[in-house]
Order: structure tokens, then sequence, then C-alpha cells
């Protein structure tokens, strides 16, 4: 088992689960994190921290694509280890459908 980042991480990105993570799998995007699946040691901590409750493990129905996305953009993105500012925006966006297809960026952070 792994824990999955889902949809409503896009342009969420709160950051609260990056700084829990005993073994540093989180890897940033231009607008939302991802979950290494062959890192994560499926400790669970980072589930109850993440505020936009995006963050599931990969036993619950509807996260194989997403699962996926997780692994593809884990081996693009760089590392992430400390939790950096969430978008201005971010409660805007929290809870809306339909961003993948909206919003999803391929693109991996600038720092």
């Amino acid at each position: 088992m792994t824990y999955v980042v889902t949809e409503n991480c896009i342009k969420c990105k709160f950051m609260d689960c990056v700084e829990v993570c005993p073994v540093d799998c989180f890897y940033e995007g231009e607008n939302m994190l991802v979950i290494h699946p062959d890192e994560c040691i499926d400790c669970g901590v980072c589930e109850p921290e993440c505020p936009a409750e995006a963050i599931l493990p990969d036993t619950e129905d509807g996260v194989e694509k997403m699962l996926e996305v997780n692994r593809e953009y884990a081996e693009k993105w760089p590392n992430i280890t400390q939790k950096g500012e969430e978008p201005a925006d971010a409660e805007e966006f929290n809870g809306k459908e339909g961003k993948f297809e909206e919003f999803f960026s391929p693109n991996p952070a600038a720092r």
C-alpha cells in the first residue's frame, strides 16, 4: 500500500503533509504535490495533515488514475522536504470539481 495525492491538491497545495513525512517522498509540481509510491512507507502520517483531504490510501476506490499521476510526476518533479507558501487563493479551489482537467500542470515547481 502507498498513499496518493489526489486531484483536490491541485491549486490548493497546502504542503502541511511535507513536514511530517519521515521519508521525504513528496515531489512538487507547479500547482500540486505527488507522493512517490515506491518511496512511501505507508505510515499514514501525511493523510490527517492535509487540510484539503487530498491524500488517500491507494486502497480507496477511484484513486487509480491519480496513483499513476503520482508515479509519473514523482520521477519528473523535484523532491520537497520543507513546507513552502501555499497559493494565496488555495481556499478558493479547495473542493472544486474537475480540477485535473481544467488546472493540472505537468510543469515542475519553480524554486
